[in-house]
């Protein structure tokens, strides 16, 4: 059995032709179902249907042989129980500083809304910067119109939803996407199965 732990939306509609690439095809559409353990027309696969921040844990714990996550993710995560082989260049977007359209905060100290509080205090800390890190799980373009935060740290596709709230992006941290990870037991004890998985999504990858 292969099992592989995924999340809906972006990332799992832009894995499908990745998925294909290795003979996979899904049962169902997660986003069109409740299952959270989905079948697929390989007997020895499955997908495991979990948070997006919550597929690393999965796999590092072995519920789940391989994931595909995002690198905020990966980042945010910081485990070195995980294989990172491949770069799937899909999900792709920027992380990136946001504050309101014209402010420019003065002060000794910085206050930063975020979800990606490890990323933000290293980013910070490497430019010599004084920041108070808010975590939020959501929301975060609210925090520096009430006041909460002078700025946000936040992934940026098109940067719509922060121009619409009278945000603009500021620095870039680093472009974002989604990456294959390994559990490293998996690697040994089912590594026919789990290298050839790898082998079908890096041809997919170098030739798209």
């Amino acid at each position: 059995m292969l099992t592989i732990a995924i999340s809906k939306g972006r990332i799992f509609a832009e894995s499908i032709p990745l998925l294909a690439a290795a003979g996979i095809e899904p049962a169902v559409d997660p986003d069109k179902s409740r299952l959270l353990i989905i079948g697929t027309n390989r007997p020895g696969v499955q997908l495991l249907v979990v948070r997006a921040t919550d597929v690393p844990t999965y796999v590092e714990y072995g519920a789940a042989d391989v994931g595909i996550a995002g690198k905020d993710v990966l980042l945010e995560y910081d485990s070195e129980g995980l294989y990172e082989p491949l770069d799937l260049n899909i999900a792709r977007c920027r992380l990136m500083t946001a504050a309101r359209v014209g402010h420019h905060p003065t002060g000794s100290r910085l206050r930063v809304a975020t979800k990606y509080v490890r990323i933000a205090q290293r980013y910070f800390a490497d430019r010599g910067i004084q920041a108070e890190i808010i975590k939020l799980y959501g929301s975060m373009e609210l925090a520096p119109l009430v006041g909460l935060a002078d700025c946000i740290v936040d992934l940026v596709d098109t940067g719509n939803t922060l121009k619409a709230n009278g945000l603009e992006p500021r620095d870039l941290i680093m472009h974002i996407s989604s990456r294959l990870i390994v559990n490293k037991a998996a690697m040994k004890m089912k590594h026919g199965v789990v290298t050839e998985f790898i082998g079908d999504l890096g041809r997919f990858v170098a030739n798209s």
